[in-house]
């Protein structure tokens, strides 16, 4: 080999070792504190057809990663009054209109700060569950199974494992390597769980994926829970479906997840998501090893980015003043005619939009 070989050859080798460097900079998924960021959200809704509303609130209060601020709201309803629903705590706005009002209108905002959240898992103090909120946070709801193929399952995904952190990793990483993002699945999903499990049908969008990582998380004693939310921001590392696109919102809801471990308390979970910038981050349809992908994988287990604020963590949702049957959970803004629910997902039946922008000082 001469001399202009072997520099070749050098430069060569200094290409290979320097582009994953160079790759990985451009995919960097790291979501760290640093510092609050303050939102306004706002949902307008206009129901033709309806009379009743129930509208949710990002109300939830987490002293590291969320501190909602002041409610407001206009319009000219007969009846608009916030209300708590008793077990889970989730804050909505309920509003009734009068039978004869014309062009029936609520607009509500509420401002909120976030930041990014990024546990040390099992590095940090902190104080364990009360017994009440352990068997709060492991118990069955009308979707989400803990007994049954669902225990069944998980129960193989962790055999051999001993400690919460790596059962809750083991079913993380089932979850992402075994799911699939449906984009045809309507609206989140519904979270039905156990059918899931039982027809093998392992796919769905954030409240389906999530929902069964919560559901076999559970199942093993690990204490887990659905979040339910919404984007609000582009993400600032670049992650184009892990982010709002503009201003509106109205179909940007987003449902995470959560997981207690011994010494890091509520930690970030979002397999979903995952699944999501598998089928969605251009340019899409990515494979498993893309580096986008594995950087996500790696993030989304321990941290989240703080470009969305969460509504409540709440199941079997009863509304307040409504006969239907209690609602999945509540994620969407509801309303009601004389016949019934009206579908928050069909614009020609129930009209809102919802704005998010972030306010600065």
């Amino acid at each position: 080999m001469n001399r202009r070989d072997v520099l070749k050859a050098g430069l060569a080798a200094g290409a290979i070792g320097l582009a994953p460097r160079l790759a990985a900079a451009e995919v960097n998924f790291s979501p760290v504190p640093k510092g609050w960021r303050t939102f306004s959200l706002t949902t307008r809704v206009e129901p033709t057809f309806a009379n009743k509303a129930w509208i949710p609130l990002p109300t939830f209060t987490a002293d590291d990663w969320q501190r909602p601020g002041a409610t407001t709201w206009t319009g000219n309803a007969r009846v608009a009054q916030k209300v708590r629903d008793p077990k889970y705590g989730a804050e909505m706005l309920q509003v009734e209109w009068s039978a004869d009002q014309q062009n029936p209108l609520i607009e509500v905002t509420t401002q909120v700060q976030t930041q990014n959240r990024a546990v040390r898992i099992g590095q940090s103090s902190v104080a364990p569950l009360s017994d009440d909120e352990r068997k709060f946070n492991l118990m069955a709801t009308a979707l989400l199974p803990v007994d049954g193929l669902v225990k069944e399952t998980a129960e193989d995904i962790v055999r051999g494992k001993s400690t919460d952190v790596d059962k809750a990793r083991a079913l993380y990483e089932w979850v992402v390597d075994n799911t699939f993002r449906n984009a045809a699945t309507k609206g989140c999903g519904i979270g039905d769980v156990s059918w899931m499990i039982r027809t093998g049908n392992l796919n769905g969008k954030c409240a389906d994926l999530n929902a069964l990582y919560v559901a076999m998380a559970r199942s093993v004693g690990v204490p887990a829970r659905d979040v339910y939310g919404i984007r609000v921001v582009p993400s600032e590392f670049g992650f184009k479906s892990l982010g709002a696109g503009s201003e509106v919102v109205t179909k940007a809801q987003h449902c995470r997840a959560e997981v207690w471990l011994s010494n890091s308390g509520w930690t970030p979970v979002d397999p979903a998501d995952v699944r999501k910038v598998v089928l969605e981050e251009p340019p899409t349809k990515l494979s498993m090893a893309d580096l986008k992908v594995t950087a996500a994988r790696k993030a989304l287990f321990g941290a989240w980015e703080g470009n969305w604020l969460a509504f409540n963590v709440a199941h079997d949702v009863k509304l307040p003043g409504s006969k239907e049957p209690p609602l999945p959970f509540l994620m969407y803004p509801q309303a009601e005619d004389k016949g019934g629910a009206v579908d928050p997902l069909d614009p020609d039946a129930f009209k809102y939009k919802i704005t998010a922008r972030e306010l600065t000082a």
